[in-house]
């Protein structure tokens, strides 16, 4: 790799500084309670530990017969049923008892038979041969009583209250949103010379990450008033974000305000396209700070590949498998490269080749033109690889909603 590109760490190096400034941040934030169906999105503040076994209690996962499956056939049924709302009776060896499905199970009970795989004929039960635990659902087999279920600086998911609520939580304490200022730099942009794409891209991500976010307006290319700005913002803010700048040219001033206000962590990740982003903290204020690359493509790719984890915490990117349409050069090597993708019956046609909707390179995937054309946007998903790819290659394709929340 170019030695003007030493300073850069890799991906998976700069996540794991993005999520020790997480925590950091995590430990300052202010807790709540929340009922549980207000939870969604946000950050645990502590373990939650299960109270006791679940289900409390075996019960049928089938209408049927209960019955000790060690015991031969026939065997004697009870005169009554058993369902959800009742107390189970006591089986004497070689009794059965009609069971609804969820009623609980009779301590003498390990397995359940099928009603239609069942005969009663005066009394006596006969069926199908059972091993124990068929169609039961056992006592502590679902959550043990002192198990941690869900660790403190997880992000709470819908699904998450299923097991919840199972488990009789009804409230929780979890941190609350990161206040978010968003800043465009740029002269251009500040005297309405060029449209802000960025940042209502990113205000959209920071929202769907489940954090509040105020767009905070923009500044010229001018050290002292992006630096000045920046520090405002961190008094007023958790976080600062920060929409271009952020490269090494005369007037990108982001990085170099960064750190004169406090730590950079990174600056850099060899990522293409958004190979210039960057995270510091800010101690005066206590505020972390992102700044992200300025051309829109690269700003979304490394946002989401590398900021994202600060909002949402470690997660990983569930892929499609797909067939690439095309061979495809890259550029050097050492970086890993992000192209997007169109999905048509299971084949991946890079956007940005000349048989895309998006004519951009023909041999070659080009991260510099490509980062800033927008029509990118209307992708898929996306591939991320260090290595050229070939036509017919099964490759991996992340799906771009699996980022966007």
């Amino acid at each position: 790799m170019s030695s003007d590109y030493d300073d850069m760490v890799p991906r998976e190096t700069a996540v794991e500084r993005v999520l020790d400034l997480r925590e950091a941040a995590l430990e300052t934030q202010p807790v709540e309670t929340m009922p549980l169906d207000a939870v969604a999105g946000r950050t645990l503040a502590e373990d939650v530990v299960a109270r006791a076994d679940s289900p409390p209690a075996s019960h049928a996962t089938m209408d049927g017969f209960a019955f000790d499956a060690t015991d031969p056939y026939p065997l004697t049924l009870l005169g009554e049923e058993t369902y959800p709302e009742d107390d189970p009776p006591t089986l004497a060896p070689g009794e059965a008892v009609r069971i609804a499905t969820g009623a609980p199970l009779p301590a003498e009970a390990n397995a359940v038979v099928k009603q239609e795989d069942a005969t009663v004929e005066d009394g006596l039960l006969r069926a199908v041969d059972v091993d124990p635990g068929t169609y039961t659902y056992e006592r502590g087999s679902n959550v043990r009583e002192g198990e941690t279920l869900i660790e403190a600086g997880e992000r709470l998911a819908p699904r998450d209250t299923l097991l919840l609520g199972d488990v009789g939580v009804d409230s929780l304490s979890v941190h609350a949103p990161f206040s978010v200022g968003l800043l465009a730099t740029g002269t251009e942009i500040h005297e309405g010379r060029q449209s802000d794409l960025d940042s209502p891209m990113l205000t959209g991500l920071v929202r769907a990450w489940g954090h509040e976010v105020t767009y905070e307006g923009s500044v010229p290319d001018d050290y002292e008033t992006v630096r000045d700005r920046i520090a405002d913002l961190a008094a007023a803010h958790d976080v600062v974000m920060t929409t271009g700048g952020t490269s090494v040219g005369r007037k990108d001033h982001v990085v170099r305000a960064l750190a004169e206000l406090g730590d950079v962590a990174f600056h850099r990740v060899p990522i293409r396209p958004g190979k210039p982003i960057a995270f510091a903290h800010l101690p005066d204020e206590d505020a972390v700070a992102v700044a992200v690359p300025g051309k829109p493509i690269g700003a979304h790719t490394v946002a989401t590949l590398v900021a994202r984890p600060f909002f949402v915490g470690e997660t990983p990117l569930p892929s499609v498998p797909a067939t690439f349409a095309f061979d495809l050069g890259l550029g050097p090597t050492g970086f890993e490269y992000v192209i997007p993708v169109t999905l048509d019956g299971g084949v991946a046609t890079p956007m940005g080749h000349v048989e895309s909707p998006l004519s951009v390179y023909e041999e070659t995937f080009d991260p510099s033109v490509l980062s800033s054309s927008t029509r990118a946007s209307r992708a898929d998903g996306f591939v991320v690889t260090e290595d050229p790819l070939d036509a017919g290659q099964t490759v991996d394709v992340v799906p771009y909603d699996v980022v966007e929340r």
